[in-house]
């Protein structure tokens, strides 16, 4: 499948959006390839913000540079007001930004727990690694 924006392939539109998430220092980025799985995505990207404020700041990296680069607009976005768990739909990929709490409360990723999944190295610390 291609990308709802019509130009970038999945696999771009995932690069593209883990580089944006970064320059705000998301952490503990995941990729989920639903692509033999689900019928109406075929990848989430899973992101952390360690607070409400960071998360909406990964939220604005990655529109703005979807936008301004590519002239790519998400389909929906929710979550933004709270900003404790949000989500971007780009058709093919659709991004979640959470806060560390939010993620351990819900554990998308154990939903999908059978899917293929890849770790983002941001090059940012574990929270372990910072003690």
């Amino acid at each position: 499948m291609t990308a709802s924006s019509g130009q970038l392939t999945t696999a771009e539109l995932v690069e593209l959006i883990t580089d944006y998430a970064q320059g705000p220092k998301a952490v503990d980025l995941v990729v989920l390839d639903l692509s033999s799985a689900s019928a109406f995505t075929d990848a989430f990207v899973v992101a952390t913000g360690r607070s409400d404020r960071q998360v909406k700041a990964i939220h604005e990296a990655i529109h703005q540079g979807m936008k301004d680069d590519h002239g790519t607009l998400p389909s929906h976005v929710e979550g933004l007001r709270e900003a404790s768990w949000v989500l971007l739909d780009y058709g093919d990929v659709v991004v979640h930004i959470f806060t560390p709490a939010t993620r351990e409360y819900y554990r998308l990723e154990t939903l999908w727990g059978d899917v293929p999944r890849r770790e983002v190295s941001t090059g940012e610390p574990d929270e372990t690694d910072e003690q």
